[in-house]
């Protein structure tokens, strides 16, 4: 099964499962449309499997189809954010 990517609004989180399995979560704060990320953490036994890349891709896919901005708290996600600058537009510009 492919892992997929949900959000979990009643969690304040983004997660990626494969199946009931739980794999990783980046969790946020809502201000208004800013999500605020504030840590991303992915399974130990997937750490280096690209899974952490995913759920920030997705997340952030998803705050840019509601309209949103973020404010990357976490340093996974603000690096992620550094590394991709596709997703640099996502970033508000009011912290």
């Amino acid at each position: 099964m492919e892992p997929t990517v949900t959000d979990a609004p009643q969690d304040s989180r983004y997660e990626i499962r494969d199946g009931d399995r739980l794999l990783g979560i980046a969790a946020y704060e809502l201000r208004g449309s800013q999500v605020v990320f504030t840590h991303t953490e992915v399974d130990d036994d997937e750490e280096h499997s690209g899974l952490g890349s995913r759920l920030v891709r997705a997340a952030l896919d998803d705050v840019r189809g509601k309209g949103g901005t973020v404010v990357p708290h976490c340093s996974f996600v603000r690096g992620w954010i550094e590394r991709h600058p596709e997703y640099r537009d996502l970033v508000a510009t009011e912290q």
